[in-house]
């Protein structure tokens, strides 16, 4: 078990959208964020107290998180002299990049040396089973993106928050680093053996009672030709009976593909719900999430009422407004 609570560390993270790992645990588990670290260069900020490790030590942080998912999950050389020396006062490391802390050597010595412990998320401690598309029992609910990073899992942490506080039947199913570091638990989806991915899916959505819904965590994006594979296994394994379609619509391309357009509402739901009736003929489209965090309260009212008319399906920032309306939209199921 990783250790609370956290020193978050956002390295030179470039900007906020590097940082989300950091900022998913601050939004959700506040009450394990001790602090932020941020080294010179820094273009995210949590809005928490910056605190060196010392400072952060005394308060309490006993793992230091590394809160930064960067293209291609690099841990850089630049923060090495930070997490060896988080090491040597007696932190733990957490990790969800792909570059896994149990491959840097010297981060191997130094956590040996002081009887600490290197914690990569992102390493599959199951032996997936390739997806056989039986059908299970329960419902399952998930949310595909224009685009990566637009509030597929705040999304699905809201609507799980709100259904459980309406007394509903209700879980989150992590498939990403940020939240299983928010959870305690659930599947590394990307980095899950391809031919298993969509068996991961499965099994971390068993058979359930009929009234529960999981809210499956979505990753990537059909139309982003990087991480499309990912989103495909969450489509067939997941077996939704609802999709919501997530937006951020500030975008002037697609996430670290600057020839790319994101596509279009329609173009999301005409592409998405046949692929995802190949596993389940009966999912539907039941609402739309935008990701209205870049607008002003007056442009993100008219923005979302302007996308709910030419839809016709409810629509809303969950995190601004509420998921009350997209949990009721799944009582029509």
């Amino acid at each position: 078990m990783i250790k609370t609570p956290y020193l978050l560390f956002l390295g030179d993270a470039p900007d906020q959208l590097a940082a989300k790992v950091a900022i998913g645990i601050k939004d959700w588990r506040p009450e394990n964020a001790v602090a932020q670290f941020r080294m010179d260069g820094c273009g995210a900020d949590l809005g928490i107290q910056d605190m060196t490790l010392a400072e952060a030590k005394a308060a309490g942080a006993r793992t230091l998180v590394i809160g930064v998912a960067n293209r291609g999950g690099i841990i850089s050389d630049a923060w090495k002299s930070v997490l060896k020396d988080a090491l040597a006062m007696g932190y733990d490391l957490a990790s969800g990049l792909h570059n896994l802390l149990r491959d840097e050597q010297d981060l191997v010595d130094t956590a040996v040396a002081n009887g600490r412990k290197l914690h990569d998320v992102r390493v599959a401690d199951v032996q997936y089973p390739i997806a056989n598309g039986k059908r299970r029992s329960g419902k399952r609910c998930l949310t595909v993106g224009t685009d990566c990073s637009v509030g597929k899992m705040y999304t699905a942490m809201a609507m799980d928050a709100e259904m459980r506080k309406r007394g509903m039947k209700s879980t989150f199913r992590a498939t990403g680093q940020t939240g299983i570091l928010i959870t305690g638990g659930g599947v590394p989806l990307d980095a899950v053996v391809a031919d298993f991915m969509a068996g991961s899916v499965e099994y971390l959505t068993p058979d359930n009672d009929v009234d529960h819904w999981d809210h499956i965590e979505g990753q990537g994006s059909l139309f982003h030709v990087s991480y499309s594979g990912v989103t495909m296994a969450l489509v067939h394994g997941g077996q939704p009976d609802a999709l919501i379609l997530g937006h951020e619509p500030t975008r002037l391309h697609m996430r670290g593909l600057p020839e790319y357009q994101q596509p279009s509402l329609e173009e999301l739901r005409d592409m998405a719900l046949p692929l995802a009736r190949v596993s389940n003929p009966g999912c539907q489209v039941v609402g739309i999430s935008v990701n209205t965090q870049h607008l002003g309260s007056d442009e993100a009212i008219t923005y979302l009422a302007e996308v709910e008319e030419r839809m016709g399906l409810p629509t809303v920032d969950p995190i601004r407004i509420g998921a009350g309306r997209l949990v009721e939209a799944l009582e029509t199921i």
